[in-house]
């Protein structure tokens, strides 16, 4: 009786150890497995691009007790990214920045289209107050594109975050230029927080002539010159393309992860009309139809993504589309009149400036067009040289029109390289 209760404790024992360790085994994989899905996660932040705004220990302890002014806009965000959490929150830089105790921002610098992005193209932009953090904003479009003495008296930095696009006639740039020079008027150092150039894969168009220098256009770069807005920021320095060649104490912290060649989809809008990745690629080609009686689709959901005019109703001009007023388009070209050409919205992306649809509706305009007036004197601002209407008017094709721009293209490209940060 002994031998059998001993026996089946026994069995018993030994079942329930198998059993625990059997337990013990599952336990523990599983928090192995999570490591190891955590590492996998870990690894791919490691790839993310992170512009200079999301590296927040690195830039924070250069400004802490200071008295900051922010050139932003709605693109002024910083993507906070936590090794253990998939999920990308996004807080507004001016809004992280006026929440820490240790720095005191006093005003907001805004470029054309303001603060929160809204305004038109050209639409004059009002000084206020930010209703969210109640900080004044200054603008810097219109009649004051410079920040003035008085309005960087209590400045002891200044802060520089907007997304760039890569093409000469987007004005940021030359809010960049305007910005460095009253710092370095005032003797205020600037930083710069770097941003990808979704436009940076390629150098191209024609070169600005001095003689057509305006806010489109202030420096002697192609139309597109495939660099980040920190890069160009050390070239306005190095060339000393500033007033008097004075240069600007700048520093520049550079993007994580990243190259000209990087793709890269912007998170916000950098403005009304550039909706999304194909209107900010097709920008720099499309952009020159601003200077013509052909749409561009301001007033229409598909900005920078189709072109057409009322005039040119021919037989492989098949899509239309009828502009209407909307936000960034109060009053957009030939409002409520229906726009035949094409959508390019599907159109692949392109790694090189495009003129062949600008020679087509031009040609189209010459032979069956009522029209007289094809070309605007909006045209020689936006090309940066008259010669560029006269190729086109004398009937050159793209590439004899291309062939012009090369000698002045290399000649760039070896100037461009000497302030480069990145592959």
């Amino acid at each position: 009786m002994f031998f059998n209760t001993t026996k089946s404790t026994y069995l018993f024992l030994f079942l329930t150890t198998i059993f625990f360790l059997s337990s013990c085994k599952q336990t523990s994989q599983i928090p192995v497995q999570e490591k190891k899905e955590k590492e996998i996660v870990i690894e791919k932040k490691d790839t993310i691009i992170l512009t200079a705004a999301d590296q927040t220990g690195i830039y924070i302890p250069k400004i802490l007790n200071k008295n900051i002014g922010i050139v932003a806009n709605q693109t002024s965000i910083i993507n906070k990214i936590s090794k253990f959490n998939p999920d990308i929150t996004q807080i507004h830089l001016v809004d992280y920045l006026h929440n820490s105790t240790k720095i005191n921002v006093k005003k907001v610098f805004a470029p054309e289209h303001g603060f929160r992005g809204k305004a038109d193209a050209g639409e004059k932009i009002k000084d206020g107050i930010d209703t969210k953090t109640g900080l004044p904003i200054i603008s810097l479009y219109g009649k004051n594109k410079k920040p003035s003495k008085k309005q960087l008296e209590d400045i002891d930095l200044m802060i520089f975050d907007i997304q760039d696009v890569g093409a000469r006639f987007y004005t940021y740039i030359s809010t960049l230029h305007y910005v460095m020079e009253a710092c370095a008027e005032n003797n205020i150092p600037l930083l710069v927080l770097d941003r990808p150039n979704p436009n940076a894969h390629y150098v191209d168009g024609p070169m600005l002539e001095t003689e057509h220098k305006s806010f489109i256009g202030m420096h002697k770069v192609p139309v597109v010159y495939g660099m980040t807005i920190g890069e160009y920021g050390k070239m306005i320095n190095g060339e000393k393309w500033l007033k008097n060649e004075i240069q600007c104490d700048l520093t520049v912290i550079p993007n994580k992860n990243y190259t000209h060649n990087s793709s890269y989809s912007l998170p916000v809008k950098p403005s009304p009309n550039l909706p999304n990745d194909t209107s900010i690629n097709l920008y720099p080609s499309l952009c020159f139809f601003e200077g013509t009686n052909v749409s561009v689709g301001r007033g229409t959901s598909k900005q920078f993504q189709v072109v057409g005019s009322p005039f040119h109703h021919l037989e492989n001009h098949k899509y239309s589309f009828t502009p209407k007023p909307n936000e960034g388009a109060k009053y957009p070209k030939h409002e409520n009149k229906e726009c035949f050409g094409y959508d390019l919205s599907s159109e692949k992306k392109l790694d090189q400036l495009s003129l062949k649809w600008l020679i087509e509706f031009y040609n189209a305009h010459k032979e069956h067009s009522k029209e007289k007036v094809f070309f605007t004197s909006f045209f020689t601002k936006l090309a940066g040289t008259k010669l560029l209407q006269e190729q086109i008017e004398n009937g050159l094709s793209e590439e004899e029109i291309r062939t012009t721009w090369q000698k002045d293209l290399e000649e760039f490209k070896k100037v461009r390289a000497k302030y480069l940060l990145y592959e």
